[in-house]
């Protein structure tokens, strides 16, 4: 727990919420609920062992803190994170309630499967999904792995458990492309001119097309050239 004023709120708050998640409390003397809050809210960041800070700022001695939040009434409680608030609230609340807003905030203990994932080879993959079939992260990376290995079907079944995202779509597409036998990595613009010609009336062609632009991805700035090659052919 710090004291904060006007001058170390920089330091102490907004700069230290890029490591730890800070809450800060705004109080004063004369706030019989804000005595009542204090208590409550020390107890329940100290019991998170360092994973979250609290900075109590009197309002009374420090106005310009207090105009940064706009607050109207005491105590107000906030959380910030990367300098930004995440969260808070106003008044005093229950123990219960201050305890759930704290352990929002601490970072939790990774799972099992998270671990399995953070490791990475395939044992580790496969063990994984064994625990959770649906982990979008192991599935992603089994999937990517399997690619790499030669096995890009047992990838895209692996890869339909999951919702799509940016990563699905580009492993995916490496997918398709390695059981079609393209080196989408090997002459990127003859590959795709070539399928260019062929894209209006060959429902493969246009698929291949997008693969490889999605094994591009949307920082090449080929990508939206040839993006905006295959709408003029096809519209």
């Amino acid at each position: 727990m710090a004291d904060v004023t006007d001058a170390t709120f920089q330091t102490a708050v907004l700069d230290r919420s890029t490591t730890v998640p800070v809450v800060v409390d705004l109080w004063a003397p004369w706030c019989g609920p804000c005595r009542t809050l204090g208590p409550m809210l020390e107890q329940a960041v100290e019991a998170t062992g360092g994973a979250v800070e609290l900075a109590k700022v009197n309002v009374d001695e420090n106005p310009q803190v207090a105009a940064s939040f706009q607050v109207q009434s005491i105590p107000a409680v906030f959380a910030l994170r990367d300098g930004q608030v995440v969260d808070g609230f106003i008044g005093a609340v229950p123990k219960a309630q201050v305890e759930e807003f704290v352990s929002r905030l601490a970072p939790s203990e990774p799972s099992e499967v998270d671990r399995l994932v953070t490791v990475g080879d395939e044992a580790s993959l496969r063990k994984a999904l064994d625990i959770e079939r649906d982990h979008p992260g192991a599935v992603v990376a089994l999937a990517r792995l399997l690619v790499e290995q030669g096995e890009p079907d047992e990838a895209l079944e692996l890869l339909a458990r999951i919702p799509e995202t940016s990563d699905v779509r580009a492993v995916a597409a490496q997918a398709r492309l390695s059981t079609r036998g393209v080196p989408a990595e090997e002459d990127v613009a003859g590959t795709l001119d070539e399928l260019l010609e062929r894209v209006r009336s060959d429902e493969d062609a246009r698929q291949e097309f997008l693969d490889v632009l999605e094994t591009l991805g949307p920082d090449d700035p080929r990508t939206a050239d040839y993006r905006r090659a295959l709408a003029s052919r096809l519209f």
